[in-house]
């Protein structure tokens, strides 16, 4: 499973992390496009920056895929409960990369919503 997500993340461009172990119990979906001037490729850049030096790192993280078509993005984060993902949430703003990620999107155009997985 994990070589067909890396092959269709190499394929389509997304990135995708993945911690084997832990197992989701809650998926993050968040939606948004690029604030004018901001290209795909700057803002692929600062996305895996994020994603290593933050996202990747808050306890209960899963793991995180991100795609893009020519006008928006997606990120999906799989998280181990409902209260890790709130957590995280909560600790974006005070994140050093944070600032640069959400300087290159356009937030009005954001939404986020979280679903309990059925298992």
């Amino acid at each position: 499973m994990l070589k067909l997500l890396t092959t269709l993340a190499f394929i389509t461009g997304a990135t995708v992390t993945m911690a084997e172990t832990k197992i989701a119990q809650v998926v993050e979906i968040a939606t948004f496009e690029l604030a004018d001037g901001v290209t795909h490729d700057a803002f692929a850049i600062v996305d895996a920056q994020v994603e290593a030096d933050h996202v990747s790192q808050q306890p209960g993280f899963v793991s995180r895929e991100t795609g893009a078509t020519a006008t928006g993005w997606i990120a999906i984060v799989h998280w181990e409960s409902a209260e890790a993902a709130q957590a995280s949430m909560d600790s974006f703003g005070s994140a050093p990369a944070a600032a640069e990620f959400m300087g290159m999107m356009d937030v009005s155009t954001m939404a986020m919503t979280r679903y309990a997985l059925n298992k």
